[in-house]
């Protein structure tokens, strides 16, 4: 059946996924349209198709142990010169999401895998561009801010022409009511969330 490449990320829900979206195909990073914006828990992984079902069983177990929690953005940061990445911070939250990450990575899954990078919860808005573009994304969301519950995560696939698309929803908890913020939909009703861009 060949191999198919997964991520397994947070969701930035609207209005903030489609903004931070488009402020990051503004800066000239041409991959932005094909990755919805998010939060990493497992990076670009091959595995073989058919374990893809058994990859979806490990994810539901994950999320079974899982709890809302909420997630907050402020300001931006880089890994630069280590990695060509600036992105916008993760202020909390970010506990939350190493024990995840390392649930779904555990050695005892069917997706169990080493990191190139010690695991730094973030939201990329920018990578592999111009130095100079590099240098506008990171002032001009320096005093970006943006909160919100995180009620589970999903399973995406990057297809052949390098768009990540999403294959399943992971609501944490009993999976029975909970529903997950959509991305480039009407704006989240979630009467906490808010975000903000600098005055310009």
């Amino acid at each position: 059946m060949g191999t198919v490449t997964l991520g397994v990320s947070i969701a930035v829900p609207e209005p903030y996924g489609s903004l931070l979206q488009e402020l990051r195909a503004g800066f000239g990073d041409a991959a932005a349209h094909g990755i919805p914006t998010h939060v990493t828990l497992l990076p670009p992984t091959e595995a073989d198709a058919e374990a893809v079902p058994e990859i979806c069983a490990h994810l539901a177990e994950v999320a079974m142990t899982g709890r809302p929690f909420p997630m907050r953005l402020s300001g931006t940061g880089t890994f630069r010169p280590l990695s060509p990445v600036v992105y916008v911070k993760v202020v909390e939250g970010a506990e939350e999401c190493a024990w995840l990450q390392k649930r779904i990575r555990d050695a005892s899954g069917p997706v169990a895998r080493d990191l190139q990078f010690p695991y730094h919860p973030h939201v990329t808005v920018a990578h592999g561009i111009a130095e100079e573009a590099m240098d506008r994304a990171y002032e001009e969301l320096s005093g970006y801010e943006a909160e919100w519950i995180s009620t589970g995560f999903a399973l995406y696939e990057q297809g052949t022409d390098g768009v990540w698309r999403k294959l399943h929803d992971y609501p944490f908890g009993s999976g029975g009511v909970s529903v997950l913020p959509q991305q480039a939909s009407a704006p989240s009703a979630e009467p906490a969330a808010r975000g903000t861009l600098p005055a310009r």
